[in-house]
C-alpha cells in the first residue's frame, strides 16, 4: 500500500465530507448517533469477539496490564459507549448558535456564530471506546473526522468503524464523515499530522512519547495534554472519613487513566491520623507506597520517594506521598510538579477551598471529590474528545463546544461606512 497516497485520499474525502456534515440538520446528526448506538447494541458479540483477538495478541506481545485494561471492551464499557452516543444526541447542538448580537452606533448588528472546526484528526492508543466517543462528538459538532487508533486495537477499531458506517448510511449521511484509518503502518501518522490542506486540528490521546512527537512534528494545530500527574491534598480541616474515601478512589478506581491520582499530599497536623488508615486500604489493594522522610516516620514499610517520583505519571498501582506544612506548601508543590490536568483538595474550610481553586493552575480543580471525575462523560459532555491542558481554545475535557470555533456575523440593511 502506498501510505502517502492512501492518507491523501482519506484527507480529501474528509474535506469533502466536512462541508456536508457542517450543513447537516440537528435531526440528521441525532438520527445518525442513535442509529450507531443501535448498530453497536446489535453487534455486541461481534465487537467482543474482535476485541478478544486484540487482547490475545496484546498478551502474546507482552503488553503491560494497564494497557490491556485500556484495550479491553467489557460489556459495561459497551454499555457506556451506547449511553454516551445517546447523551450526545440529547445535548444541544452548538452549531449555528449566535451570541452577543448587539447594535453598534452605526446601526449594524454584530455577533458571533459557533461553527465547526472542519476536519479533526484523532490519534490514540489502546482504547477502542475512544473510536465511538470521538466520532460522536465530531459528528454532533458538525466536523468530519479521521481516526487513527493503535495497532494493538486494529480488530476492535475496525469492528466499531463498521457499526459507525452503517449508522451514518442509515441516516443518509456520507460514510466518509467518520473514517478509521485501515493501516497499522506508523507512517500514516506522519502524513496525517502534516496535511494542513485537509486537516484543521489534531487531537492526540496516548502516552507522553506519542504526544510529544505529534506536538513537535505536526503542521496543524494540536489539542493535547502530555501527562496526568494529578494530586489530592488532605487539609488539616478535612473530614477524614471523606478524605480516605476520596483518596482511595482517586488512586485505585482505575490505574491506567490520566485522571488517576499519582501524588497524595497530606497536611502535617493530620498525617499521623489519616496515613495509617489510608495505608491499610492501599496495601489491601496492592498499591506500592513511596513517601518522603516525614511519611516514612509514620509508615515504616514505605519506599523512599525520590525527586523523580514527584514528576512521574505511574499509570500503575504506585503512589507517591508527601507531608506538607500547610495549604500554601501544598499549592506550591502542585504548581511546581503538576501537569495542570486535575488536582483536588479535601477540606471543610470554605476559605481554603476558595484559595485552592483560585491558586491551583490546572484544567480541573476539585473540592471534596475524586480526580477520577475529570472526564467528559462525568461532566455532562456526553463524552470527550480528550483532555486539554493548553490555555488557548479549549481547556479541560473537550466536548462539543471545544470542537467548534466562532466567526463574527454582521447584519445590516444596506449600511455603508461613513
Amino acid at each position: 500500500m502506498d501510505i502517502e497516497a492512501y492518507m491523501r485520499e482519506v484527507g480529501q474525502q474528509a474535506r469533502v465530507a466536512s462541508r456536508q456534515i457542517a450543513k447537516a440538520s440537528t435531526g440528521a446528526k441525532n438520527a445518525a448517533l442513535l442509529a450507531i448506538a443501535e448498530e453497536i447494541q446489535a453487534s455486541r458479540e461481534m465487537l467482543m469477539a474482535e476485541n478478544q483477538k486484540d487482547l490475545d495478541a496484546g498478551r502474546s506481545n507482552g503488553l503491560e496490564p494497564a494497557l490491556l485494561d485500556r484495550l479491553e471492551l467489557t460489556p459495561a464499557r459497551i454499555d457506556t459507549m451506547i449511553e454516551g452516543l445517546k447523551q450526545v444526541a440529547a445535548l444541544p447542538d452548538p452549531v449555528g448558535e449566535i451570541t452577543g448580537l448587539n447594535y453598534r452606533p452605526s446601526g449594524i448588528q454584530v455577533g458571533k456564530m459557533r461553527v465547526p472546526l472542519g476536519v479533526v484528526g484523532i490519534i490514540y492508543e489502546s482504547r477502542p471506546n475512544v473510536t465511538v466517543e470521538a466520532a460522536s462528538l465530531c459528528l454532533k459538532s458538525g466536523n468530519s473526522t479521521i481516526l487513527r487508533g493503535g495497532s494493538e486495537a486494529i480488530h476492535s477499531n475496525q469492528a466499531v468503524a463498521a457499526c459507525i458506517a452503517r449508522g451514518l448510511e442509515s441516516a443518509g449521511l456520507p460514510e466518509s464523515v467518520v473514517q478509521v484509518v485501515k493501516t497499522t503502518d506508523r507512517a500514516a501518522v506522519g502524513h496525517l499530522i502534516t496535511m494542513p490542506e485537509f486537516v484543521d486540528v489534531i487531537v492526540p490521546r496516548g502516552g507522553k512519547g506519542l504526544i510529544e512527537r505529534i506536538s513537535n512534528e505536526a503542521k496543524v494545530p494540536v489539542i493535547k495534554h502530555l501527562d496526568g500527574i494529578c494530586h489530592v491534598f488532605i487539609d488539616r480541616d478535612a473530614d477524614l472519613e471523606k478524605a480516605v474515601r476520596v483518596a482511595v478512589n482517586a488512586k485505585t478506581h482505575r490505574y491506567g487513566t490520566c485522571n488517576t491520582m499519582e501524588t497524595l499530599l497530606v497536611d502535617a497536623p493530620v498525617a499521623s491520623t489519616v496515613l495509617p488508615l489510608l495505608a491499610e486500604q492501599y496495601r489491601e489493594k496492592g498499591v506500592e507506597l513511596r513517601g518522603c522522610e516525614r511519611t516514612r516516620e509514620i509508615l515504616d514499610d514505605v519506599v523512599p520517594a525520590t525527586e523523580e517520583d514527584w514528576h512521574t505519571e505511574y499509570l500503575a498501582p504506585v503512589l507517591a506521598i508527601r507531608i506538607v506544612d500547610d495549604i500554601d506548601a501544598a499549592i506550591e508543590h502542585i504548581n511546581t510538579y503538576s501537569s495542570q490536568h486535575t488536582d483536588a483538595i479535601i477540606t471543610e474550610n470554605y476559605t481554603k477551598s476558595r484559595q485552592f481553586v483560585t491558586e491551583v493552575d490546572s484544567s480541573s480543580v476539585m473540592v471534596n471529590a475524586s480526580t477520577r471525575f475529570a472526564d467528559g462523560f462525568e461532566y455532562g459532555l456526553g463524552a470527550e474528545i480528550g483532555i486539554s491542558t493548553d490555555k488557548i481554545h479549549a481547556r479541560g475535557p473537550v466536548g462539543l463546544e471545544g470542537l467548534t470555533s466562532q466567526k463574527y456575523v454582521v447584519y445590516g440593511e444596506g449600511h455603508i461606512r461613513q
